[in-house]
């Protein structure tokens, strides 16, 4: 044994590794840690959140766009439950007055009626009209304003195929009058000091980045950055309205005591969307009906942000991962 002599062997320390494996590290765990926390504030949002008393709050009465049909026929049924009183537009004389019928009898509300085509919107034929209701909303306590009217006609369509006229209708409806008839209302609630503009739009191009078919729909009701579709990208260029509308609006009349939001629904079981039989077939999802997204979209009124995302479905969750959907 004394002749022998022992070697200790010493095992070298594992290389570290490279700079760039601990850069892609601590972006992955970056991505995880902001997408979990997105979704818990979602979640705790979604799970937590209770309808304000409107009425108290902003105001008697509520003005509804396109209140004859779909989530407009939803939202004047659900605001007249939460005792609004009721001033409803539209352009159809017969149906507005048997939703005003409708709403009277079942909830007790007051209601008064404005026959406003919206597509006439920035014409001659649209003046008076536009005056009519001004004059009904003096001297209202108007606290919220429900910008509902939309167009998705002509539907799934390309462009160089498309009717010029209706492309115009489209944008006449769904942008210039969300700007006429919110200018309209404003100026009560500046007054009074309270109110609420809730300006529907789409969360069509946010969970689907290109429409192509729809591109001037989902223009017009564009959630955030431009399409990739090339004709989308002109449009966007020039319609990506509504929710940059209702942010910078938000912030000029906060101070005013206003709220004002968009609310994006994805697809609601509504006459609008009855003839995209084609993206109906092709979504594994079934769209909620368009009492159970107001119901949902209600609760946000006033507190969830100048933008957010109604509807119940957890296809909501796309959105909640994504920029520009945190309300800033």
């Amino acid at each position: 044994m004394a002749g022998h002599v022992f070697m200790i062997r010493q095992e070298s320390a594992p290389p570290a590794p490279p700079w760039w494996f601990l850069s892609l590290v601590f972006l992955g765990a970056a991505y995880v840690a902001t997408v979990t926390l997105r979704l818990l504030a979602y979640l705790a949002f979604s799970l937590h959140r209770q309808p304000k008393d409107l009425r108290s709050r902003y105001g008697a009465w509520a003005v509804i766009t396109g209140p004859t049909s779909g989530m407009g026929r939803a939202m004047a049924l659900e605001l007249a439950r939460r005792g609004l009183n009721l001033v409803l537009v539209g352009r159809d004389p017969a149906n507005l007055e048997e939703i005003s019928n409708t709403v009277r009898s079942l909830h007790g509300v007051e209601t008064k009626t404005v026959v406003f085509d919206l597509s006439l919107v920035a014409t001659p034929h649209g003046d008076e009209p536009l005056r009519q209701l001004r004059e009904t909303v003096e001297g209202l306590d108007v606290g919220v304003l429900m910008n509902n009217a939309g167009v998705g006609e002509p539907a799934m369509a390309y462009l160089h195929e498309a009717d010029v006229e209706a492309w115009v209708r489209m944008m006449r409806v769904n942008l210039w009058a969300v700007t006429e008839v919110t200018a309209a209302v404003l100026p009560g609630m500046v007054e009074r000091g309270r109110g609420a503009v809730v300006n529907i739009g789409s969360a069509s191009s946010q969970a689907i980045p290109s429409f192509p078919l729809c591109t001037i729909y989902s223009a017009t009701k564009r959630h955030v950055h431009a399409t990739n579709t090339r004709v989308g990208i002109m449009a966007v260029r020039l319609y990506r309205y509504v929710a940059h509308f209702s942010r910078s609006l938000h912030l000029e009349y906060a101070s005013e005591g206003i709220h004002v939001q968009c609310q994006a629904p994805f697809f609601v079981a509504t006459r609008m969307v009855e003839n995209l039989a084609e993206a109906r077939r092709l979504s594994p999802f079934t769209p909620p009906g368009a009492e159970d997204d107001v119901v949902s979209a209600n609760q946000s009124v006033g507190g969830a942000g100048a933008v957010v995302t109604a509807g119940s479905s957890f296809l909501a969750l796309r959105l909640a991962f994504m920029n520009n959907n945190s309300g800033q």
